[in-house]
C-alpha cells in the first residue's frame, strides 16, 4: 500500500513537472488564438479566432522566410557532415603533432560569443560580395555546427575498434567500402543526434542572421521583428509565426526519437 501510494505520487509529480515545462508552448498556443485586444483583458476565456493564422499565409513573405531558413539550415548542415566526418575519424584515428590543439581550435568556435567576431565577418562578407546571400549565412552557419557535430562523432568513432576496421581490410575491401559499409552505419545515432541539435542551433540563430543578410535572405527568427511596430506589437500574430517556425524543430525530433536518444547515452559525450 506505502508504495502504490509512493508510485502515485511520483507520477503526479512528472506530471506536474510535465505541465511546467510544456507551459511555454502551451501559453504560446492560446496567444496565437487571440486578438491584440484580449491579450491582457483574458487568460484563458476568449474567443478563439484564426485570424493571426490568416494574416501569415496571406502574407507570402512569410513563406518565404521560411523557405530561407530551411536552405541554409539544411545547407549549414550537410557542409558539416561533409566536413566533420572525416574530421572526426581523422582526431580518433592518427596520431599527429598537435591534434589535441586542433580538437580544441575546433571547440573554441562556440566559446567566442557572436556579437565579438560578427563586426569582422560583416566586413570580410563585404569585401567578398557575400553579404546577404544563402552561401554567406550557410557558411557561418556551418561554424556553428562542426564543432559539436566532431566532438560527438569523435567519441564514436574511438569507440569502434581498430582491429575490425583491419580484418575487413584483409578481406579485400577497400578503405572507402569499410568506411561507408561498417562505419557509417555504426556511427548513425551519433550522426542523427549532433545533426539535429546543430540543426537547432543554427535554426534558432538571431545574431548572425540579422547582422550578416538584409531583405533577400531574411530568415524567421529576424522576420519575428516585423510584428513589432512602434506603437503595439503583434503578440497574436508573433505567437503563430513561432508555432509555424518550431513545427520542422518537432517533427525531426519525434521522428528520430530513437536515434536521438540512444546518440545522446553511448559514448556520444567522449571526446
Amino acid at each position: 500500500m506505502k508504495s502504490k501510494v509512493i508510485d502515485q505520487l511520483k507520477n503526479l509529480a512528472l506530471v506536474l513537472y510535465a505541465i511546467f515545462a510544456l507551459f511555454p508552448l502551451i501559453w504560446l498556443l492560446v496567444i496565437s488564438f487571440k486578438h491584440d485586444r484580449e491579450m491582457y483583458n483574458t487568460v484563458f476565456i476568449f474567443t478563439p479566432t484564426l485570424e493571426n493564422y490568416k494574416v501569415l499565409f496571406s502574407n507570402g513573405d512569410f513563406f518565404g522566410y521560411f523557405a530561407n531558413n530551411i536552405i541554409v539550415s539544411v545547407g549549414a548542415i550537410l557542409l558539416s557532415i561533409i566536413v566533420g566526418v572525416p574530421a572526426a575519424y581523422a582526431l580518433a584515428r592518427y596520431d599527429f603533432k598537435g591534434k589535441e590543439s586542433i580538437a580544441f581550435q575546433f571547440l573554441s568556435f562556440r566559446f567566442a560569443p557572436e556579437i565579438l567576431v560578427v563586426l569582422p565577418i560583416f566586413l570580410i562578407y563585404q569585401q567578398l560580395g557575400i553579404y546577404d546571400t544563402h552561401f554567406g549565412l550557410i557558411w557561418i552557419f556551418q561554424v556553428i555546427s562542426l564543432p559539436l557535430l566532431i566532438w560527438i562523432l569523435r567519441g564514436y568513432f574511438e569507440d569502434i575498434s581498430v582491429e575490425m576496421e583491419h580484418a575487413a581490410r584483409l578481406d579485400g575491401y577497400s578503405w572507402w567500402q569499410v568506411f561507408i559499409k561498417m562505419i557509417m552505419p555504426l556511427i548513425k545515432p551519433g550522426l542523427v543526434a549532433s545533426s539535429l541539435l546543430s540543426f537547432i542551433f543554427v535554426w534558432n540563430n538571431f545574431t548572425f542572421s540579422l547582422l550578416l543578410a538584409g531583405q533577400d535572405v531574411t530568415t524567421t527568427t529576424v522576420a519575428m521583428l516585423k510584428y513589432v511596430s512602434s506603437d503595439t506589437v503583434h503578440y497574436g500574430q508573433m505567437a503563430a509565426a513561432v508555432l509555424i517556425s518550431s513545427l520542422p524543430i518537432i517533427i525531426l525530433a519525434l521522428a528520430i526519437q530513437k536515434h536521438l536518444v540512444r546518440g545522446l547515452s553511448m559514448g556520444a559525450v567522449k571526446g
